[in-house]
């Protein structure tokens, strides 16, 4: 067949780079090629460009199983990411199996010849090419690479200003002695203001409602220590499960002890804040978990705040004026500059069409098997990570679980492999277990999670462990043919 490969791989960010790199590694006899619709890999870190992009994951359990992270930094920019990933392009033979500018725009499986066939246009050419394929891993993320999500401002035409959206950030955009607001309390905020405090006249963060924030050294003296003590690669092991079972902990004690961990939270914010109440803007009316939970590296944020470069307001914008915001109090805030990071568009596998036998599949209406692949869909694998701690860490997983069900597919000579509900009454919950304004507007085009597993996402990384890496692969609904 034209254009065959064993296994065709939809984007080269983290995810995608990551899975190539794991097929070299346990699967080399297998053929792959990687379609990417931008023209670098990097993904989400080749793509952003606002001030101060960086990861809100410890690099230790952000970065790669495979590749130790011999940075003292623990929480990494753009930059530093970006050559960590084209250093494991290059250490793997990645590179020459990237096939750049080329969009995916639907997956078509055909099960007398239990083979893929991907279309995908050339965003220069504007080109048709067609890919066959026994495996497809869809690794390009979850959301609209081409457009941030911004809200209906009232009044927005009147605003005389700059209005951005961190997914767009300007190259040249002029921030010295200018007055900004940034719209938003996630991490992209929590990012900028501090980011850009020391070049602005002043930098507020103006947010509907309040976010955990909680301050924490971006150099790991325990890190270093294992470093100092131990080869380098068994270094890294040792400092990822250190971090994966702290992370773990922190996150089941807010589920088991929500008001006592608040009040920690809280009280933390306050020493980092000094004088500064933490009331009403760092003390959020939900339990902790219930939303993402921001990172402050070293406490850049509150620095700022302390400092009088930054501030926060706590309020609902009314609309917006000719020099700013007015908010429903009747208080005007003054902007050259406003950022809109009030998040992003969810396009789950990159919006493509998916058919089985020229019938076309609605993937809402589907449930997650083992977190990584969707029901009555075989052969097609996805790439999600956790919403409560690292991405890599369920993307290493996954990588991990396919290694295991290729070698027991060619082991078996079976084609193709194909998770089924079979007839079971599954409760459908959300997929993401967040209540973010992102996930709400989602919902009706996601997959569905069960109540009861394979088909429950725990967002536990022991859970999964067990599941991807020592369950057996033929389980009562594993179909293979």
């Amino acid at each position: 067949m034209p254009n065959y490969y064993d296994i065709i791989i939809i984007g080269a960010g983290l995810s995608g780079i990551g899975a190539a790199c794991h097929l070299t590694r346990k699967n080399p006899e297998k053929s792959y090629l990687i379609l990417e619709s931008r023209e670098s890999l990097g993904g989400t870190w080749d793509l952003f460009k606002y001030p101060g992009i960086r990861s809100d994951s410890d690099m230790y359990t952000f970065g790669y199983s495979f590749k130790t992270w011999d940075d003292a930094k623990s929480f990494a920019d753009a930059p530093s990411i970006l050559t960590y990933l084209k250093e494991a392009t290059n250490d793997y033979n990645v590179t020459n199996n990237i096939s750049y500018n080329q969009r995916a725009t639907s997956y078509a499986f055909n099960t007398n010849d239990n083979i893929w066939t991907v279309t995908a246009v050339n965003l220069k050419t504007n080109k048709t090419n067609t890919y066959t394929s026994k495996f497809i891993f869809n690794c390009s993320g979850y959301y609209n690479y081409d457009k941030g999500y911004t809200p209906d401002y009232k009044g927005l035409s009147n605003y005389k200003g700059k209005l951005i959206h961190p997914q767009n950030w300007p190259k040249e955009l002029v921030l010295n002695d200018k007055k900004v607001v940034v719209i938003g309390s996630g991490a992209t905020a929590v990012t900028i203001v501090p980011k850009i405090a020391e070049k602005v006249h002043h930098v507020t963060m103006l947010q509907r409602s309040p976010t955990y924030v909680g301050a924490l050294p971006n150099k790991d003296k325990v890190a270093k220590f294992f470093k100092f003590i131990l080869p380098k690669k068994i270094a890294h092991k040792a400092i990822r499960i250190k971090n994966v079972l702290l992370d773990m902990a922190f996150f089941n004690a807010c589920k088991k002890w929500p008001a006592t961990m608040k009040k920690y939270i809280v009280k933390k914010a306050q020493k980092e804040l000094g004088d500064i109440s933490v009331h009403p803007h760092f003390t959020p009316n939900y339990n902790p978990w219930e939303q993402r939970f921001c990172l402050a590296p070293d406490g850049d944020l509150f620095k700022s705040i302390r400092k009088g470069k930054a501030s926060v307001e706590t309020a609902k914008i009314d609309r917006f004026n000719e020099t700013g915001i007015v908010l429903e109090s009747g208080k005007k805030l003054e902007a050259d500059i406003i950022v809109s990071a009030t998040g992003l568009r969810i396009l789950p596998l990159g919006g493509v069409n998916i058919s089985i036998d020229d019938v076309t599949v609605d993937i809402s209406k589907l449930f997650v098997y083992k977190g990584c692949m969707l029901s009555d869909l075989p052969n097609l694998f996805l790439f999600v990570g956790y919403t409560n701690a690292s991405w890599t860490l369920k993307s290493d997983l996954t990588s991990e679980y396919i290694t295991r069900v290729l070698n027991y597919m060619d082991k078996n000579s079976f084609q193709s492999f194909c998770p089924k509900t079979r007839g079971i009454n599954l409760e459908p919950t959300p997929l993401l277990n967040l209540n973010s304004g992102y996930i709400h507007r989602a919902r009706n085009i996601l997959p569905n999670q069960g109540d009861k597993a394979p088909w429950r996402v725990y967002q536990n990384y022991i859970l999964d462990y067990k599941m991807l890496r020592i369950d057996k692969i033929n389980d009562s609904f594993a179909v293979f043919n």
